[in-house]
């Protein structure tokens, strides 16, 4: 078994991509969006539809962008928390 820091270094960590929240309301809310999306997908042409799918994969970058730089802000912090332990150790 590959360690954290080798599979780092082999492109083998992904950590967003197992990531499931645990939050109870996590797995309703999907089915809500599910629910939903299928509504819309009845109520607009194929066009419209299309739009819509088009800007909700654009907030999904947005989404993407937005937890990546709370992820490296979360680890930075981290990691400034281990150094200062250290030092003061």
């Amino acid at each position: 078994m590959l360690s954290i820091l080798e599979s780092l270094y082999h492109g083998s960590l992904f950590p967003n991509e197992v990531m499931i929240s645990k939050d109870p309301n996590y797995r309703p809310l999907n089915k809500q969006i599910t629910d939903s999306l299928e509504t819309w997908k009845q109520k607009l042409s194929a066009g419209e539809y299309e739009e819509l799918e088009s800007l909700l994969e654009l907030y999904s970058q947005v989404q993407g962008l937005e937890m990546t730089a709370a992820f490296v802000s979360g680890f930075k912090a981290g990691a400034a928390m281990m150094i200062e332990v250290l030092v003061d150790a």
